[in-house]
């Protein structure tokens, strides 16, 4: 029963970043902004980020699930520190209107990212291979945040 709660705990703090998208999310003034020729029509992002939350909030709960494991807590701090940058990322883009703060933002969220998956796979190697698709995606996010903020500067 503990690891059941655990897991609705992981992944609700995961989908609870993920609500920050649903509140700052693209309105009028991102249909105008100038974008690149691969951009992913919108419809893209939504299944995307849904599958992704739950995979980073599965990870996260088999590194909890690790008690006494070395590097444990550092791993789940990590994950907190990246999950937060993530969590800004949309009021920075969205909410400000500031595709370069979102690229400074998206670049500290990379960093952190790579970190973690880092610890979680000196911990637990199938959190660390749940995080890749994740580090994929936000590859790509960066890429196309700097193609939009260059086009529009």
């Amino acid at each position: 029963m503990t690891s059941a709660l655990g897991l609705l705990g992981w992944l609700g703090l995961a989908f609870g970043a993920a609500m920050m998208g649903a509140l700052f999310g693209p309105g009028d003034w991102y249909a105008e902004l100038r974008k690149p020729t691969w951009n992913p029509p919108s419809w893209v992002f939504a299944p995307v980020w849904t599958a992704l939350y739950a995979s980073m909030g599965v990870a996260a709960w088999l590194i909890w699930r690790q008690v006494g494991a070395s590097g444990r807590g550092r791993a789940l701090g990590m994950f907190l520190v990246q999950l937060g940058l993530n969590a800004l990322w949309s009021p920075l883009f969205f909410g400000l209107q500031s595709p370069g703060w979102a690229l400074v933002n998206i670049s500290l969220l990379w960093l952190a990212l790579v970190g973690t998956v880092v610890v979680f796979w000196k911990v637990r190697p199938p959190a660390g291979l749940l995080l890749l698709p994740y580090l994929v995606w936000v590859s790509f996010a960066s890429a196309l945040n700097l193609a939009i903020w260059r086009l529009n500067s």
